[in-house]
């Protein structure tokens, strides 16, 4: 018989994030496919009433909580003495997180400290012929690895957007607390404050509806014999801000810089997609100027509608790389759904 602990970690408000509500699905899932098995939820925060009354309803048999404003900001020492804590409380043989900034750097060690293993970048977790099983991609999404293993407990990072975000009505959930000691060694991180871009100047949106991607044509001479990169750095900023997109680039576009040729400001490698970035899973995603290479559609794998505008009809996205492809100029393709999207 399986235990299955659902590690989760509240938001400031107490509440529990898309991520998590992901790891649910998965969660649940699990148990119901293995007979026998028991489902307990725990959480970490500064509080966490909140977000055990918001999944009172999705069927766990415990709720197990380590709470405390020494909880509540990301700190290892802290977070990996409070899993710790929780996956010995429950005496699980399996232990699901959402693999956020702050279980990828916390958990590894953790089941270290169990005597278990750990499985990161997990997109499924079922089971077959009886046994756990996890799926998970390798090099860029190129190739699919199905894992099993025999040892527990084992630990699997689930990555966001691999599941539907479990929905429900709250209710009143009565949580256990589980006592974590911690010294003052433990808090010597402390956190002094956050810094973020300006709502406008954002430029990654991992819940926008669309990603918006720049290939390398945006920089290049256009049909004047000129390059019009102040231009091209609106058009784009205009049509972020508008729709409320995510930008993302290939990389030969953030990459020129170092080639001594003009670039977009705001691009970074952060905004890169493909074999040498992200692989964002958007429900929508529309390239422009891009020329199709295999790496970077590499990155798109998992985007449901995928179109692109380039001027020429044999590039690599008119062999079926794209669901749809406009041939046509992209400044003035993009400059018109500015407009329509301003009115």
């Amino acid at each position: 018989m399986e235990t299955i602990l659902l590690l989760t970690h509240t938001e400031q408000d107490g509440s529990l994030a898309k991520p998590a509500l992901e790891a649910l699905t998965a969660a649940k899932s699990l148990a119901a496919a293995l007979p026998g098995s028991k489902l307990v939820l725990g959480l970490v925060g500064a509080a966490t009433q909140v977000g055990a009354d918001q999944v009172a309803a999705a069927g766990a048999q415990q709720f197990l909580a380590v709470t405390g404003p020494e909880f509540g900001h990301s700190r290892y020492a802290t977070d990996a003495a409070a899993a710790e804590a929780l996956a010995k409380a429950a005496q699980c043989s399996l232990l699901l997180a959402p693999m956020t900034s702050r279980w990828q750097r916390a958990l590894a060690g953790v089941a270290q400290r169990v005597g278990g293993k750990v499985e990161t970048h997990a997109s499924t977790v079922s089971v077959r012929d009886g046994k756990v099983t996890v799926n998970r991609w390798y090099y860029r999404q190129r190739m699919e690895a199905v894992l099993q293993r025999v040892q527990r407990p084992w630990v699997i990072l689930l990555d966001p957007g691999t599941q539907p975000a479990w929905q429900g009505q709250p209710g009143i959930a009565t949580v256990q607390p589980v006592s974590v000691p911690i010294d003052a060694a433990s808090l010597r991180t402390s956190v002094q404050g956050f810094r973020e871009p300006a709502g406008d100047a954002q430029t990654i949106r991992p819940d926008a509806n669309l990603l918006f991607v720049t290939g390398a044509g945006w920089t290049k001479k256009q049909a004047d014999g000129q390059a019009h990169v102040k231009d091209a750095e609106k058009i784009i900023a205009d049509c972020l801000r508008l729709s409320r997109a995510s930008l993302g680039s290939t990389k030969s576009l953030v990459d020129l810089g170092g080639e001594g040729q003009a670039v977009l400001s705001f691009l970074t490698h952060l905004n890169q997609v493909g074999q040498t970035g992200s692989t964002p899973r958007h429900p929508k995603g529309l390239a422009t100027c891009c020329h199709g290479e295999e790496p970077h559609t590499v990155g798109w794998r998992f985007i449901n509608e995928r179109r692109a505008v380039n001027l020429d009809p044999n590039c690599g996205w008119a062999r079926g790389k794209a669901d749809v492809l406009y041939v046509a100029d992209a400044f003035a393709v993009m400059t018109k759904v500015n407009e329509l999207l301003s009115k």
